[in-house]
């Protein structure tokens, strides 16, 4: 009897962590205008991933664009938080880290303003992801997978390539689950 109780209290706060997990605002990488990712990103299975300009997997850029032009028109997104929390490797201003990923890797999916994504100065989107998986970024280019209905259904540590059969897989169930009637 306890267990069935604790599961559902367990069911009852993921639920409310899902619905207040997107419920944040972020500026646009060298914007003024803060997004809410909820209303913005309703209904849209995300892949949220911090970024770093001068890292060892600065080249996934590459393959999280080509994801991001893959699966957007079925309801997909990647969403960029460049992230200077590992080892000083995104030191630029906004508009640096924008020219460097447009210029050098053609990035058009979403880039957000530069925030800290592990410990106590987290921005409240990566302390819930956190919350909600047991693990936060090891390093930059972590990958958390975001469903339709804003849970945190998978992550992926930095070394795992955007073109991994696993994270495609992943992404592909998710972008085949029923949307949510609302």
């Amino acid at each position: 009897m306890k267990t069935m109780a604790f599961v559902a209290l367990l069911g009852a706060a993921s639920a409310a962590l899902a619905a207040g997990l997107l419920d944040v605002s972020y500026r646009p990488l060298t914007g003024k205008t803060p997004v809410n990712l909820k209303e913005r990103y309703a209904g849209q299975v995300l892949l949220v991933v911090n970024t770093a300009s001068k890292c060892g997997y600065t080249p996934q850029y590459e393959g999280l664009e080509a994801l991001h032009q893959r699966y957007t028109p079925k309801g997909f997104a990647v969403l960029g938080f460049p992230s200077n929390d590992f080892r000083g490797q995104e030191p630029g201003t906004e508009k640096e880290i924008q020219e460097f990923c447009t210029l050098t890797y053609g990035v058009k999916f979403p880039m957000f303003e530069k925030v800290s994504v592990v410990g106590e100065n987290a921005t409240p989107l990566y302390k819930a992801m956190t919350q909600a998986t047991g693990t936060a970024p090891g390093w930059n280019f972590h990958k958390y997978l975001i469903s339709r209905d804003g849970r945190v259904v998978a992550q992926f540590p930095s070394k795992t390539k955007p073109d991994d059969p696993a994270l495609v897989a992943a992404i592909e169930r998710e972008l085949a689950a029923p949307r949510a009637v609302r």
